[in-house]
Formats: structure tokens, C-alpha cells, sequence
């Protein structure tokens, strides 16, 4: 009875072992999208702010300009 206790939880060990691994393997997924999406965003970020810089500019010009 006990060695068949036991091997029963042997099965389970080795399905849990083998449930671990695919979600290890999904979070490594998960930090490469997130990672690419950080740098996604900081791009974007880079070009919005020169949008901003290049509307001040104008801006500063067209001041100067109607003085």
C-alpha cells in the first residue's frame, strides 16, 4: 500500500515538474514581450517628445517673429 502511495505521488511530482517548466517557459516569454514593449514605448516617447520640442520652437518663432 505504501509503495503504491508512493508511486502515485511520484505521477504527481512529475506532472507538477512538468507544469513548472511550461510556465517557466511562458514567463520567459513574457519578459521578452515586456522587455520589447518597454523599448516600443521609450521609442515612442523619443519622437513625441521631439513633436513637443519642434511645436515650441514654432512657437518661439512665431513670438519673435510679431515682435
Amino acid at each position: 500500500m505504501i509503495a503504491q502511495e508512493l508511486s502515485a505521488l511520484g505521477h504527481k511530482l512529475a506532472e507538477l515538474d512538468g507544469r513548472l517548466a511550461a510556465v517557466e517557459k511562458v514567463n520567459s516569454r513574457l519578459e521578452e514581450v515586456a522587455l520589447t514593449t518597454s523599448r516600443a514605448l521609450a521609442e515612442i516617447s523619443g519622437h513625441w517628445d521631439a513633436v513637443y520640442e519642434a511645436m515650441r520652437r514654432k512657437d518661439e518663432s512665431q513670438r519673435t517673429a510679431k515682435e
